[in-house]
């Protein structure tokens, strides 16, 4: 049984990566995604959002950095060490530089700064990528599991709120019991709030 999952989770990532590279008019799709989710009640009440930076055709997010700075948000952003996402406060874009595959990270010689270090339970709205989702909040990543095991430690009531373009969505995601689901899914056409 968790072959055959693999195996759909396999093609279905082909199939929604295909898509998404297909998507037209990215930027304002993105911006439209912005639009919506900066209008949720949860997005107005965090004091703390964390952010991923876009890499390749994801949902663009870099461009809305300092639209949340300016809304007196504290944004994290997440990097990867040691296998784990960790999370660092971001205060100014000249803090990023590429990383080892091309990805936006906070520079290196930042990291170590304790007082820009987040503990996982810190954002209380978290916006999370992903390759395909579904509308029970099924959420299929890139295979390596860092957001499911970052997620699993993430304060309870924190709201982990989904991005993508409408053509990401399936009629179902292949989940296994360690995949963690989605409060929300906002897309450039609607906001999909799960089981509510």
């Amino acid at each position: 049984m968790i072959d055959e999952v693999l195996r759909q989770k396999k093609q279905l990532r082909a199939e929604a990566s295909a898509r998404r590279e297909k998507q037209p008019d990215a930027q304002r799709a993105s911006e439209e995604i912005f639009r919506q989710l900066a209008a949720l009640p949860e997005y107005a009440c965090a004091r703390t959002v964390m952010l991923y930076l876009d890499f390749l055709s994801e949902v663009r997010t870099r461009w809305f950095l300092p639209t949340a700075w300016s809304e007196g948000k504290h944004v994290v952003v997440p990097y990867c060490e040691n296998g784990e996402m960790e999370l660092f406060r971001l205060d100014h874009v000249g803090e990023l530089a590429p990383g080892t595959i091309g990805v936006l990270e906070p520079r290196r010689e930042l990291r170590g700064h304790a007082e820009r270090k987040i503990d996982r339970r810190g954002p209380n709205l978290i916006v999370i990528p992903g390759l395909a989702f579904d509308r029970r909040g099924g959420r299929l990543g890139y295979g390596k599991g860092y957001y499911d095991r970052f997620l699993g430690h993430i304060r309870g009531d924190a709201a982990r709120v989904a991005i993508c373009f409408e053509c990401q969505l399936v009629a179902e995601v292949p989940v296994l019991p360690h995949d963690i689901r989605m409060h929300m899914i906002v897309t450039e056409k609607a906001i999909y709030r799960i089981g509510g």
